[in-house]
């Protein structure tokens, strides 16, 4: 299906570059932009990878109109809650004002649409841990503030313009291409699944449990773990909605129920077979107790659905993308 082209911002990244290879076996044509810093080369399976910023007004005007592209889809920022508390200014930096460049670049070159990668970080501590797409935004880190800061924008470029978009609200994301192709490799990282994994494979001596005294029914907090997979199509389903005419909207990417920090821990412990060394540490500044989707919007306007909605089958694609990369280092 080789047609107009798509801009993928940080498409050599963990998420990016699943949607990247889904865009791919689709028979898009794709273009990837990403600086680097946390992406990999070996991770773009298709497509043309181009290093760069995408605050870089130039470059992004040269790769619209060199590939003609009319659908950018948008993943590039930083992503570490307690970073974002520390350093907040290097969120709003690249987070926000980077993204501000990379839409007026699109505006200004006719993008028709845009796929933008949110987070449920923007819903901050919702009554009862339960958040659907019309519940208030109150972000409680820097993280969801500047990722909320482009939701703004990108709705009233919307409002301002022929320009349409979906924004994707994702919850805790886990898991890896289920035949080995790519999965996280990110260096020092802090999602829960992979610092298990990396854990059950010796990479770690042990996993930080962060926070045992919230009001859980085990004291750690509860997320919605979302497969890689299932998350990279809800991309392709956005892509395939907003050809078809659909207007601006904004969805929340989850299955709707959650699990807690010890759930999680102990389906690692399953599916490698050995019991995991846990360090028990103060809560993080900036994690909510509980934060799972209410995700049935999805579902009616895209018509998602899930395949790989199973805890375990997350953490083994998880872990067996970990035991790959104790022989083939991601590069």
């Amino acid at each position: 299906m080789q047609g107009k082209g798509i801009l993928v911002t940080g498409g050599a990244g963990y998420i990016g570059s699943h949607v990247v290879r889904q865009l791919g076996d689709a028979g898009e044509r794709v273009v990837v932009l990403d600086d680097l810093s946390t992406g990999f080369r070996s991770a773009v399976t298709h497509g043309t990878l181009v290093e760069g910023d995408m605050g870089d007004a130039a470059l992004v005007a040269s790769l619209l109109r060199d590939f003609d592209v009319d659908t950018v889809m948008h993943f590039a920022a930083h992503t570490v809650v307690p970073e974002s508390v520390s350093n907040p200014l290097k969120y709003y930096g690249n987070n926000t004002c980077s993204s501000q460049r990379l839409l007026a670049c699109a505006s200004q070159h006719g993008v028709a649409q845009v796929i933008f990668s949110s987070t449920a970080a923007v819903y901050g501590m919702p009554p009862g841990g339960r958040a659907a797409e019309d519940s208030p935004t109150s972000p409680i880190n820097p993280y969801g503030s500047s990722k909320l800061m482009t939701e703004w924008m990108l709705r009233d470029l919307s409002r301002a313009s022929a320009m349409r978009h979906v924004t994707l609200r994702y919850f805790n994301v886990a898991g890896a291409h289920p035949g080995g192709t790519i999965g996280q490799s990110t260096r020092n990282a802090t999602l829960l699944t992979k610092v298990a994994c990396e854990a059950a494979v010796g990479k770690r001596p042990y996993v930080s449990v962060f926070g045992t005294d919230y009001d859980t029914p085990d004291g750690t907090g509860v997320r919605d773990y979302i497969h890689v997979e299932d998350l990279a199509s809800a991309h392709i389903r956005a892509l395939d909605y907003l050809r078809a005419g659909g207007d601006s909207i904004t969805l929340n990417c989850g299955y709707g129920h959650g699990y807690s920090v010890r759930e999680l821990l102990a389906a690692v412990e399953r599916a490698c077979g050995h019991r995991l060394a846990t360090r028990e540490e103060p809560r993080r500044p900036g994690d909510p107790p509980v934060l799972v989707a209410v995700a049935e919007r999805i579902r009616s306007a895209l018509g998602w659905q899930p395949a790989y909605d199973d805890i375990d089958a997350i953490v083994r694609s998880a872990l067996a993308w970990e035991q790959r990369l104790l022989v083939t280092p991601a590069s």
